[in-house]
Parts: structure tokens; C-alpha cells; sequence
């Protein structure tokens, strides 16, 4: 059986030679390591230099600056006690939600052409008692001084593969933060922040986004200390209506399996590539935990609960097996509150880049016409 090798930037080869390869059809993503290493090594690479994308990796970031002081701190007369800035409240929309707190230490990992910044900071789960890495993007329009007081729609994504201890999500190549920005200026994308967390805790088994009994619970991890984490850092939403999921291959499955279980926090999913049902090797002797975490019995009970509704886009290249088994579910459960999509995207493969080439051709704009985005202030 064929293993698809792990998408890895340059710097994650370095560090992984030894990075273990799924060996479940579903569990593979194919992103040539050797094609990273030559973009990274050859032209790309040289461009990458003299375009600074790594000038300033592993200084501290800060987002959602707030870019003007009071007047009365401008105008103190000398001596006078400075008056001290006060942090932005939210605009007229009571679903707004400004950081809570605490803030994370964040460090540059790459720039992007439009001067915007994917960063990394260690996140320790209160809730889950699981710590690990977690990426973050913010789109240019975060700290633009007409948002200071919006709320933006939280897209969280997930990798393919181990998952563990990277997101390739956060690398650039792959061109996922690009095409959002593009997509903001062409009107097809809402301003999404990105956040990628890891997906297992280690790279030796798949946890299936779940709390498996005896195992780091990954299932609380995902659904609510990373959100928790979002929410302390960036000005989000009270609502579901700004909480999304994409994902590929096993990310996938992890983004569909908690939209349908916790419908009343996420409203959407992008799932490209995944399975249907859990598998890992974890739950044997814990079958009612499984059928617990199985899209299959939790689609069945969000129909027979009548609501509230969740939106599944499924993406699948042509190139690559799967798509009766989307079908099927969509035959079976894309019914009531369950509303059902799937994507085919043209000559694509079991891969990131036509992963994001699909979104680009009409997922981003899916999601963004389920979700709410950020309103300017006027005037």
C-alpha cells in the first residue's frame, strides 16, 4: 500500500528526520517533502530570502494593537499624571467579544508578502491538561483602526497525518493565509483569523479529536481550550455564527466530528479528503465512547434533535478515491439541520496545495456566506 509522505517545511525537516508516516488510507496527506526542499533550496528558496519571509522569525508578535492614545494623555499638562489608554470597546453588535485574557506569548515562525505574520506561542489546556503548540494568523484588516472595536470569525484548521508537532497549515507554501487575503480583497472571503493547533499529542497514534478514555483528551482540547485560547486573544464572537473548522485528511474528520458534536459553538466545516467514522487503534475496549465520537450516530442525533443547523462542505480531488463514501453520508444524513456539500475539485489529489486551490474556487466564499464577518465603524 502506497504511503504518502508529510508535508514539512524545510525547518520541521531539519528537526523530524526520523517523522513517522501514517499507514491508513485517510491518515495520509501527500505534499512532497522533496518539492518543499526544492522551492526552499532553489528558486523559491533564494526568493524567500531576498523577500525576507523569514526576517524576524522568533522575535515577539503583538496583534490587535490599538494605534491611538487618548487625547487627554496628549494634552497633560507637564508634571501632570498621563491619562491611561483605554482598550477599545466592542462596536454595536452585542455578539462582539474583545479578548478576555490572558494573552499568549507569541513568536514570529514566517512574514507573508502583505507584511502579515503567522505566529507560535505553547498553549497549556486548563480544561484538556493537555500543552502544545499552536500557530496563529490575523488578516491585515485586524489591526486596521476601523475593526479596532469588530469581532472576527475564527477559522481553526487541521492538518492531515500525525499532526503532531506541527500544523503545515502554518507554512506558507501551502498558501492557505494568501488566499484568504485574496479572496478579502475580491470580495469572496471574510477576514478569517486562523488558528492551528496540533492534532494528536504525539506522532505515533491518532487520537480522532476525542477524549478516549485513558488518553490525553484531545476531543476537549479541540473544542474548548483552543476556542478558549482565541477568545483570549483576539476580538471574536459570542455566537457560533463566527466559529469554523477546516481540515484535510484526518483534520478533516476531527473538523466535522466537533461541529456535529458541539453545534451549539461551531457552525461550519470545510472537510477535504477525511473519513466518515473514527479508527484509531486507541479505542479498542471502548466502543461506546467511539460511537459517542462517530459523525455518523451524531448526525442522526442533531436530525432527530432538529437543530440547531451545521453546514459541511466536503472537498474531494478527482484524483483521488473517497468520494462514495462522502456521497453516502450526504445520501443518509445531509437532511434537516445537516446541510451537506461536496466539491469536486478538478485533477486534484490527496494533497494541501489542491486543498487550498478548492477553496480558492468557491469553499472560502461557502464558508463566508454561513459565517458573520466584521463591520467597520463608521464614519
Amino acid at each position: 500500500m502506497h504511503q504518502y509522505p508529510q508535508h514539512q517545511g524545510y525547518q520541521e525537516q531539519q528537526e523530524q528526520q526520523a517523522y513517522a508516516q501514517p499507514t491508513r488510507s485517510r491518515r495520509r496527506i501527500w505534499i512532497g517533502a522533496v518539492v518543499a526542499l526544492a522551492l526552499l533550496l532553489g528558486g523559491g528558496g533564494f526568493a524567500a530570502w531576498k523577500l525576507d519571509w523569514f526576517s524576524g522569525n522568533g522575535e515577539a508578535v503583538s496583534f490587535g494593537k490599538n494605534p491611538t492614545p487618548p487625547p487627554a494623555a496628549e494634552k497633560s499638562e507637564p508634571g501632570a499624571q498621563a491619562t491611561p489608554a483605554t482598550p477599545a470597546k466592542p462596536s454595536g453588535d452585542p455578539d462582539v467579544l474583545m479578548p478576555t485574557g490572558p494573552k499568549s506569548d507569541f513568536k514570529q515562525t514566517t512574514r507573508l508578502d502583505d507584511g502579515t505574520i503567522i505566529a507560535k506561542t505553547r498553549l497549556a489546556g486548563a480544561k484538556s491538561g493537555f500543552e502544545g503548540d499552536v500557530w496563529v494568523w490575523a488578516p491585515k484588516e485586524y489591526d486596521d483602526p476601523k475593526y479596532a472595536k469588530s469581532g472576527f470569525p475564527v477559522l481553526i484548521a487541521l492538518p492531515g497525518g500525525n499532526g503532531f508537532p506541527a500544523n503545515y497549515w502554518s507554512d506558507r507554501s501551502l498558501g492557505l493565509q494568501k488566499a484568504i487575503s485574496e479572496g478579502v480583497q475580491a470580495g469572496t472571503s471574510l477576514p478569517f483569523i486562523v488558528i492551528m493547533p496540533v492534532l494528536n499529542p504525539d506522532a505515533k497514534y491518532y487520537y480522532d479529536g476525542s477524549d478516549i478514555p485513558g488518553q490525553a483528551k484531545m476531543g476537549t482540547w479541540m473544542a474548548e481550550d483552543v476556542p478558549d485560547f482565541a477568545k483570549a486573544n483576539f476580538r471574536t464572537y459570542k455566537s457560533r455564527d463566527g466559529w469554523a473548522f477546516m481540515g484535510s485528511s484526518s483534520g478533516a474528520f476531527v473538523g466535522m466530528k466537533t461541529v456535529l458534536q458541539y453545534p451549539d459553538r461551531f457552525k461550519a466545516v470545510i472537510a477535504s479528503g477525511g473519513e466518515i467514522v473514527p479508527d484509531s487503534p486507541l479505542w479498542k475496549g471502548h466502543q461506546a465512547e467511539m460511537d459517542a465520537n462517530n459523525p455518523e450516530n451524531l448526525a442522526k442525533k442533531l436530525i432527530d434533535a432538529n437543530g440547531p443547523e451545521v453546514y459541511i462542505n466536503f472537498q474531494i480531488g478527482t484524483k483521488e478515491s473517497g468520494k462514495e463514501r462522502m456521497t453516502k453520508f450526504q445520501q443518509q444524513y445531509g437532511k434537516g439541520p445537516v446541510k451537506i456539500t461536496i466539491r469536486d475539485i478538478q485533477n486534484g489529489e490527496h494533497n494541501g496545495w489542491h486543498y487550498v486551490r478548492g477553496m480558492k474556487e468557491g469553499s472560502l466564499e461557502w464558508v463566508s456566506k454561513v459565517l458573520k464577518g466584521p463591520k467597520p465603524e463608521a464614519g
